[in-house]
């Protein structure tokens, strides 16, 4: 039985003064009137950070409580910054299986009405025990992956500020993205340093908003045709190597193994580029780029091959913002409106017809991949 994407919703990336419940409310009353708000059977919410930094627990009730779902079943997932994928996955099995005939996934989160130390504290409480108790912090090892990437491959540092570039100006057009003003390499490459190599502009930044997807039995043109996942080991110093994700590695190799489909198929994808390197992991990872080649699309040493994707339209996680519980599913959504027709003024021409969202939860410990498309074709 086919799972497919019939609408989407979005509440707007960014400084919100909503707090999290009606962020959440906000992108599902979108996504219920464009279907005429037929009848939901089943809810699922994606969050990270409501009981850690916001103090609300019991999410799925207060949520279907406040967009008028009370009789819907409803579950809520966590898989850290990769909530929003893991909810729609647990949604898409739950429709496959036959026992819900449409569902709604919404992930959301509130993150700027809280000082940044402690958002980083609780982002941090996805790591591993001991990487917490020297300090550890997201982007601190994201800076370790990002050294040892460049390290490796040679890395020319301007690729990095070429990928925010291209991620604030894609985002320009998105209005549903945090940050609507392009940038310069100048700029970033003058940027407050955060963790050597990674400035303030190579980074996502914190932010609140919310994304819901209604899923439905049937075919359509953004029908769930693969889902994989994968983990990792959560301490850095027990993977074999931290230049490629094993958990987005296994996730690709499942969800294209599920789909029949291959990495040269897919036409528009959306992936995680939480800091500004991990994109081009990312694009090898998911077999659209070789090992160690992905930068130089962005140094102008190679030219991004004709079978590859148009990559993160909508501005990325930096451009687009990273409310981290949302942002998983706000890649499956972008893509589902890609295929749809309606992603407006990102719309990649011509319509895509395969499409990926990639999502990392932790530190790349537990990854999702999504693939959307025709289920015929």
């Amino acid at each position: 039985m086919t799972a497919q994407v019939v609408a989407t919703g979005f509440a707007r990336f960014g400084r919100r003064p909503e707090p999290l419940v009606a962020l959440a409310a906000e992108a599902v009353g979108a996504a219920l009137e464009s279907i005429g708000r037929r009848p939901i059977d089943l809810v699922v919410v994606g969050n990270m950070l409501g009981g850690a930094v916001n103090h609300e627990e019991n999410l799925v009730s207060r949520i279907a409580n406040q967009t008028g779902l009370e009789t819907a079943a409803g579950f809520r997932v966590e898989a850290a910054s990769a909530s929003g994928a893991a909810a729609f996955h647990a949604a898409t099995l739950a429709v496959e299986s036959g026992r819900y005939e449409r569902a709604l996934v919404v992930a959301a989160e509130k993150m700027t009405d809280r000082p940044t130390a402690e958002v980083a504290a609780a982002l941090a409480a996805s790591l591993h025990p001991t990487e917490r108790a020297v300090g550890a912090t997201m982007p601190a090892l994201a800076a370790l992956v990002s050294q040892l990437y460049g390290d490796r491959y040679g890395v020319d540092p301007s690729a990095a500020d070429r990928v925010s570039v291209a991620a604030r100006r894609a985002a320009v057009a998105n209005p549903f993205a945090q940050f609507r003003t392009a940038v310069t390499e100048e700029e970033v490459g003058a940027s407050r340093p955060i963790a050597p190599p990674l400035r303030l502009l190579h980074c996502s930044a914190i932010s609140d908003g919310a994304v819901a997807v209604v899923l439905e039995r049937g075919k359509g043109p953004a029908s769930v045709v693969g889902l994989g996942q994968g983990f990792d080991a959560m301490a850095v110093i027990d993977r074999a190597d931290l230049t490629s994700f094993v958990a987005t590695r296994t996730a690709a190799e499942r969800a294209f193994l599920a789909a029949g489909r291959s990495p040269r198929e897919v036409q528009v994808a959306e992936l995680h580029d939480a800091f500004a390197p991990f994109l081009w992991i990312d694009l090898e990872d998911l077999g659209f780029a070789e090992p160690g080649s992905a930068w130089r699309w962005f140094a102008g040493e190679r030219a991004r091959p004709a079978s590859a994707p148009v990559v993160n339209p909508s501005g990325g996680l930096i451009g687009r913002g990273h409310p981290v519980g949302a942002s998983g599913l706000a890649a499956v959504a972008e893509v589902a409106r890609q295929l749809r027709g309606e992603a407006g003024p990102i719309g990649v021409d011509p319509r895509p017809t395969l499409g990926v969202a990639q999502s990392i939860g932790g530190l790349a410990s537990h990854n999702f991949v999504t693939i959307l498309g025709e289920v015929d074709r």
